[in-house]
């Protein structure tokens, strides 16, 4: 038989009024329970750590994220930077060697150019200088020849593949010119004041007497001498240059 119920409230208020068996939730037994836990302090240090532990993890986190991003920006600024300025020193390291190479070869002419004279100079200071009496039996170059170093005025590849070359200083290594001078004098005196008035000269210095003896010239005892000195290269503005002019007739 079918039973249809035409009032379904007061079938659930009267079930819930009466007796019935299903399950009931005390909640203030629940409240009471909690507030008993609350008070173990084991628990609460438990949850208080736990709390603790979250915060740092999320602050790290949250702090990392941040340096990354920066640490990956100036990465990225570097890397575009060096891309920017790397044709710009090629460029200058290209510009420097050029005018290097092009200094040291004018440095190499103006020395040639400035030891085209250096025998006029010498034999100019002699004969300035040579007391009366006094004359010179031969005078030479000592030493190392002139021109023997060898002057390289192109850089030359580094030991890099190439990539770079090594710079060349642009100042000229000059020859040293040591000269020897030998004569005759029949005064000893004289020959003092020659290699004074010789040491005052702006084209000679270290005059040495390397050696002096007594020889016979043609009947006559004179003192026999041997003189050695170095030529050095004054300033270009204390040498006075004059036009050579020669008569064609």
């Amino acid at each position: 038989m079918i039973e249809i119920n035409l009032l379904p409230g007061a079938g659930k208020k009267k079930s819930r009024g009466g007796g019935g068996g299903g399950p009931k939730m005390d909640i203030g037994a629940m409240v009471a329970n909690l507030r008993e836990r609350i008070r173990q302090p084991w628990l609460i240090a438990a949850i208080a750590t736990t709390a603790v532990a979250l915060v740092v993890v999320g602050g790290l986190f949250v702090t990392q994220n941040a340096r990354e991003t920066r640490v990956t920006k100036a990465v990225q600024e570097a890397e575009h930077d060096s891309t920017k300025y790397a044709s710009v020193l090629k460029e200058r390291e290209m510009a420097e060697s050029k005018r290097d190479t092009v200094l040291r070869s004018l440095n190499l002419i103006r020395a040639i150019d400035d030891d085209r004279f250096i025998w006029p100079h010498v034999m100019q200071e002699v004969s300035k200088h040579l007391p009366p009496y006094t004359w010179i039996v031969s005078m030479g170059i000592t030493g190392v020849p002139q021109g023997s170093q060898a002057v390289t005025t192109v850089s030359a590849p580094a030991a890099d593949g190439g990539k770079r070359k090594r710079a060349l200083p642009t100042v000229i290594a000059r020859d040293s010119i040591r000269i020897r001078l030998i004569g005759n004098t029949v005064d000893i005196q004289a020959l003092t004041r020659f290699m004074k008035e010789l040491e005052s000269s702006p084209f000679l210095e270290q005059v040495q007497l390397a050696k002096s003896e007594r020889a016979n010239d043609n009947g006559k005892e004179v003192t026999q001498f041997q003189l050695d000195m170095m030529y050095t290269r004054p300033d270009p503005s204390q040498v006075s240059r004059v036009p050579l002019a020669v008569s064609v007739r």
